[in-house]
This record gives structure tokens, C-alpha cells and sequence, in this order.
């Protein structure tokens, strides 16, 4: 008897579907801390979005909003769509942990370390020694609240919420991007404030010093004590550092998960 080859038609309905589910989640390995490293293999990435694609699909098969006969075309801007809203979802919580980055270059360039630089193999460029330690601290405390665990359950969540190709122009979260980076600003202010306090205390003492008694080399002299004094001064402050580091970075995630609550409402 001649075979048959199998009807796969009822899958094919399923394929564009889970491709947009499939563009939701990797919307956040774009940005997400963490998920973004170089470090990391491409295909794992790959493969990792898979699998969640294809164990939350089965819970949204019901809710789509996807118009019936859509073509190639006009399946451009629903993956554009729902990319957006991964991407928002973990671009947003990463903001905190780059603003750290900036607090560290502004203490380096303050502390005399701006020709040090270092390649960071997270973000796949060079940056400053002490932005890439507070980096990592951040990055530290974000894995010990379980931030990764908050973004994924964020974007499944958002199913819920906004169905597949239910996303709109006016959802696009620009207030609440503008105030995380205001406050990630403000951090990285507050996070550089001691050393950078000290070291320009140094340099008041050091410019009275050199009126005073020319005799001194004060410039041979300064560059080490300010290394030692703004190191000295973040080795103290880290405590109260992670304080304000651990507030900021859960912030974040849980303005981010308010978010993805209001969308429904909108």
C-alpha cells in the first residue's frame, strides 16, 4: 500500500501563533541583566527560548488577537509589537544595574583611573574597573532577590493581560522609562557621592598645600593618596551601597511588574 505522508495542517495553524509568543520572550534576553552576557552561548539563548516558548504556549492558545489570513507582511508588526513589550519588560530592569556602571566611571574619573580600563565580557566592551566591580554587585544582588525569576514570571504574565498581537502604540511605557532612568541617574549620583566627596576634599587640601609649601611636589604625591583615600572611602561606603543598590534594583522589577499588571486596563 502506498504511504501516505501525515496531515500536518492542524500544526501549521499553530505556527504563527507560538512564533510571536516565541518574539514576546526573546524580547527579553535582549535587555534583561544577566541574560544579555556574551558569556553565555547564543545557541543555549536560543534554545532556552524555545522551551519556554513552547511551555507557555499551551497557556495562551486561547487568548489571540491575531486577524484571521494574515500574511508575511503583516506579520511584521505584530513580532515588532511583541517584541516591544519583552524588551520594555527587561529593559527597564536593567536600567538600575547600568546606572551603577556610571557611578563607578564617575568615581574612577574623579580617583585618577580613567586610562584603566578593562574589557567587561558582559556587555562586550571596554568600561572602567570600578564600574564593572559595582556592576557585578548589582548584578549580585538582583540573582539574590530572585530578579531573574520576577522577569520571566513577568512576561508569562503578561499573556494574561495582553494577548498575542493585542499590543498598541499607546501601551509603549515612555513615562515610566523616563522616571527608572531619572532614578537611575539619581543613583549612580548617590553611589559615586563618598568617593567623590573625598577625592575633591583631597584636591582642596593638596591645591593649599602646594600654595603654601611649593617645596612639595604635590602632584607625584596626590595621585597615590587619592587612589588610597577614594578606595578606602568605597570600601567603606559598600555596605550602605547595597542598601541602595538592593532598593533601586527591586524598584525596578517591581515598577516593571506593575506595568505588565496596567496593561489590561488600558
Amino acid at each position: 500500500m502506498p504511504q501516505t505522508s501525515p496531515d500536518i495542517s492542524p500544526l501549521l495553524a499553530h505556527v504563527v501563533p507560538y512564533t510571536l509568543v516565541m518574539f514576546r520572550i526573546a524580547g527579553v534576553f535582549i535587555m534583561a541583566p544577566l541574560l544579555t552576557s556574551v558569556v553565555v552561548p547564543a545557541r543555549y539563548k536560543a534554545l532556552l527560548i524555545l522551551m519556554l516558548s513552547a511551555a507557555v504556549y499551551p497557556l495562551v492558545n486561547q487568548g489571540l488577537a491575531i486577524p484571521a489570513g494574515v500574511d508575511l507582511l503583516g506579520l511584521v508588526p505584530l513580532i515588532v509589537g511583541e517584541s516591544l513589550i519583552g524588551f520594555a519588560i527587561g529593559g527597564i530592569a536593567a536600567i538600575p544595574l547600568l546606572s551603577l556602571e556610571i557611578g563607578g566611571v564617575l568615581m574612577g574619573q574623579s580617583m585618577g583611573f580613567g586610562l584603566a580600563r578593562v574589557y567587561n565580557p558582559e556587555a562586550d566592551f571596554d568600561t572602567d574597573i570600578l564600574g564593572q566591580l559595582l556592576f557585578y554587585v548589582g548584578a549580585g544582588i538582583f540573582v539574590a532577590f530572585g530578579g531573574l525569576e520576577l522577569l520571566v514570571g513577568g512576561v508569562i504574565r503578561s499573556f494574561s493581560h495582553v494577548p498575542i498581537g493585542g499590543f498598541r502604540a499607546a501601551m509603549t511605557p515612555l513615562d515610566l522609562l523616563v522616571n527608572v532612568m531619572s532614578s537611575g541617574f539619581e543613583l549612580a549620583i548617590r553611589v559615586a557621592a563618598p568617593v567623590t566627596a573625598i577625592v575633591l576634599l583631597l584636591v582642596i587640601v593638596f591645591g593649599v598645600v602646594g600654595k603654601t609649601m611649593p617645596q612639595i611636589n604635590i602632584m607625584s604625591v596626590g595621585f597615590a593618596i587619592k587612589i588610597l583615600a577614594g578606595l578606602t572611602m568605597l570600601a567603606m561606603a559598600i555596605y550602605a551601597m547595597r542598601d541602595a543598590i538592593g532598593d533601586e534594583a527591586s524598584g525596578g522589577v517591581d515598577r516593571v511588574l506593575a506595568w505588565v499588571s496596567s496593561l489590561s486596563a488600558e
